[in-house]
């Protein structure tokens, strides 16, 4: 793991911590709601044990803040963070990353359209997974057409022709990792159908 990475995930332990002490949380009520063991939390904080997406997912549901917030990711538009957003298909991609290789981190902005765009499916090498933080997305996957909303989570190998947009036309904004072909993540959103016949993650 490059150096970056070891700084970012260095300091997720003292921001959960400041955050439930924040809110007025114990430990032992934080894992009743999440989920997850006391005694995970409290290494977590602790920076004892590593950050994962496993972990991360429940902890901002809990919370109710965006998942970037938990990692120290900056904000878009922060001059104080130097960014250089990459515009690319009449979307904006922040880079969260900088080494080469392994996998790359981006928050992705989808502006508002006056109408939904028609989809235009791409394929290419590659497996990503991706976190909704804003917005309701339009993932076409294949032969499946999801709309997820915010707090939702998918992943896939891009070798299969997918497409990212605005479901109805309001701007999106999602987190997304992007790895080599055959770099896996440990969260799975199986699809599952709506009341009203809609396939979501």
């Amino acid at each position: 793991m490059d150096p970056e990475t070891d700084d970012v995930l260095d300091a997720v332990g003292p921001r959960l911590r400041a955050l439930r002490r924040d809110r007025g949380i114990t430990l032992a009520a934080l894992a009743a709601t999440t989920g997850v063991s006391e005694s995970t939390l409290s290494r977590l904080e602790s920076g004892q044990r590593r950050a994962t997406l496993e972990l991360l997912l429940p902890l901002a549901r809990t919370y109710d803040v965006p998942l970037d917030d938990l990692v120290g990711a900056p904000r878009t538009g922060d001059p104080r963070m130097h960014l250089k957003p990459i515009k690319r298909f009449g979307m904006t991609f922040v880079p969260l990353s900088r080494r080469p290789g392994g996998v790359h981190a981006f928050k992705m902005i989808i502006p508002a359209q006056p109408k939904p765009l028609e989809p235009t499916p791409q394929t290419h090498e590659g497996f990503e997974w991706l976190y909704v933080l804003s917005g309701r997305l339009r993932l076409v996957l294949g032969e499946r057409d999801l709309t997820l909303p915010p707090g939702e989570a998918a992943e896939f190998d891009t070798s299969l022709p997918h497409w990212l947009g605005s479901a109805d036309g309001g701007a999106v904004e999602l987190l997304i990792l992007f790895g080599l072909q055959g770099v896996r993540l440990h969260v799975r959103a199986a699809p599952h159908r709506s009341s009203h016949g809609e396939s979501r993650r």
